[in-house]
């Protein structure tokens, strides 16, 4: 099998980035390279960029809203641009939504609530190269962990965003407020995955569960197989 290259970029803030590079590893059986949020650059030829979860600057302003203008933000959106896969998990969603990568934001809970639960999600889209170990409509358990996970777009988005099949993940209870109950939704090439649910923390029965392993799998067979 040909090394799968991905790299894991860790913002001040970031608390979910040696979960993500441990699920990588373990899946893909190659260390992700570390890279620092004020890299000018990213390394050579790699095949997947994972943003983690966390409180990225304290939340400052926005979420994500600092970490969006970080100095390696830019040579991952030149590499999202040219077709490199780019998952965004919780606080990674939205540092992707800050900095234009996907549409929309993550506002602050409807219940004002941190909310730290594990979830059922239902598959709405198997086809993407993040979700193609999946079954459409399967129902999956992943956990959650946020403060500011209401996805809010305004009607025009959303309508595009399902009729163009970008809905990726939808939660089957309303957890957090988010409009037509959106967990993760699909960028227009489909090669950026942003997402409130942390696939990471569910790839193996130990963890309570492993539904988050197939995006994993999903993603590393995809690209070695290409």
């Amino acid at each position: 099998m040909a090394e799968f290259r991905s790299a894991v970029v860790t913002f001040p803030g970031s608390n979910c980035d040696r979960d993500m590079a441990v699920a990588l590893e373990k899946v893909a059986g190659t260390a992700p390279i570390r890279v620092w949020h004020g890299d000018p650059d990213l390394p050579e030829r790699l095949d997947f960029i994972a943003l983690p979860g966390g409180f990225s600057y304290g939340d400052y302003l926005r979420s994500g809203a600092m970490a969006a203008n970080s100095p390696i933000m830019r040579a991952v959106k030149r590499e999202a641009e040219r077709g490199v896969p780019v998952l965004g998990v919780c606080n990674g969603f939205q540092v992707l939504c800050e900095s234009g990568l996907l549409p929309g934001a993550l506002m602050r809970n409807a219940s004002q609530n941190f909310i730290c639960r594990t979830v059922p999600l239902r598959v709405e889209n198997s086809q993407s190269l993040f979700t193609a170990s999946y079954e459409a409509g399967a129902t999956i358990r992943i956990p959650v962990a946020h403060h500011d996970g209401n996805f809010f777009a305004d009607s025009e988005t959303l309508d595009r965003l399902e009729g163009e099949g970008r809905v990726a993940f939808r939660y089957l209870d309303t957890v957090n407020g988010s409009q037509r109950d959106i967990a993760g939704i699909l960028g227009e090439s489909g090669n950026v995955l942003g997402m409130m649910p942390h696939p990471e923390r569910a790839i193996e029965d130990d963890h309570g569960g492993s539904d988050g392993r197939a995006l994993f799998e999903s993603v590393v067979g995809s690209l070695v197989g290409a």
